[in-house]
């Protein structure tokens, strides 16, 4: 890394826009899983922020009761480690509002580059090793995943790279994304 402990890397959760499996764009439900298992997944990896991000005034009501539950509420006092992880929790209702948020964060008015990732084959792709040492380098870097059947291909157009397909040995592929984050990130991150 770049003499940190901390890598100069935040995660995005989309729920909007996302494809259902007819190829729709639809907003997808946030699920309480997702947010506590990736929060956890981004503090034991050392990501400085984990954005949410949904339109839906519902689900970020949920997500904001969640948060609460477990940062300021009985939880925080109940599981101190699970406050911190949720801690790194942050809602956003668009990816623009993400990249302005970041940028308020590392104090600097250039923008994070943005990796998409998907279980379909994208062209062209960047590997893991060449994005963990782009990481190393210490620019900011915004990882995006998608719910529901994967970003949308407008989207994923926008994005500065696309990372390669998390893949296992059978021709079955589809991982729940907070599995698919935890294997991302030990790919980049992990000892």
């Amino acid at each position: 890394m770049n003499g940190s402990s901390t890598p100069n890397l935040y995660l995005a959760l989309v729920h909007y826009p996302v494809i259902n499996k007819h190829g729709d764009v639809i907003a997808s439900a946030v699920t309480n899983l997702d947010v506590h298992d990736i929060a956890r997944a981004a503090a034991t990896y050392g990501v400085r922020g984990f954005y949410v991000v949904t339109p839906l005034v519902d689900q970020i009501t949920l997500i904001r009761r969640l948060i609460s539950h477990w940062t300021t509420g009985e939880g925080a006092t109940y599981n101190p480690q699970r406050r911190h992880a949720l801690e790194l929790v942050r809602i956003k209702e668009n990816l623009d509002d993400v990249m302005a948020d970041i940028r308020g964060d590392i104090g600097s008015a250039a923008l994070p580059r943005t990796v998409v990732t998907s279980a379909r084959n994208q062209t062209p792709v960047i590997g893991f090793e060449t994005l963990r040492r782009m990481i190393g380098e210490g620019l900011p870097y915004l990882l995006v995943f998608g719910t529901a059947w994967g970003l949308t291909e407008t989207l994923i157009s926008t994005a500065d790279f696309a990372l390669a397909p998390v893949k296992g040995p059978t021709t079955y592929n589809h991982l729940s994304v907070r599995s698919a984050v935890t294997v991302v990130l030990d790919r980049l991150l992990g000892r």
